[in-house]
């Protein structure tokens, strides 16, 4: 074999190790399912990058998010079978699939921006954004709080 094969070989080895995990879906959360899972509830996540976030889901449609000593409100809803958290004067919320991968973790997807846009994934597969658990239970997440 000649060096650059070997080198070529060794390459694609080391980039496949350093991407990072899939997350494999068995199946998406259906409306209802999302509505019962989030109604009046308070959720610690982290996002891919390890960042940690905090949303609590109020009995009357409104949110509270913090991260790092930030907060803001908005409101959040269950829109064509998405999770959608939409922030009061800010654009980084949006619609998210959800899919629950053990008793008290769920993994968001990236689907669309805006409600009216929601599922907003044209065939395209949703983005991977975060995972979270139900505070005040013990996460069942495979690998903790980490992402």
């Amino acid at each position: 074999m000649s060096a650059r094969a070997i080198v070529g070989s060794l390459l694609i080895v080391v980039c496949s190790m350093a991407a990072p995990a899939a997350h494999a879906i068995a199946e998406w959360m259906l409306g209802s399912e999302i509505a019962a899972a989030f109604h009046n509830v308070t959720v610690d996540g982290r996002y891919a990058d390890g960042k940690p976030f905090v949303e609590h889901y109020r009995d009357d449609g409104r949110i509270e998010y913090s991260e790092n000593g930030f907060h803001i409100g908005g409101h959040w809803s269950v829109t064509a079978g998405t999770l959608c958290t939409i922030y009061d004067s800010d654009a980084s919320g949006g619609c998210f699939r959800v899919a629950r991968v053990a008793e008290n973790c769920f993994e968001f997807f990236f689907a669309a921006r805006t409600e009216d846009d929601a599922p907003g994934t044209d065939g395209a597969y949703p983005r991977w954004t975060a995972r979270g658990s139900i505070s005040g239970r013990a996460s069942t997440c495979p690998d903790g709080a980490n992402v």
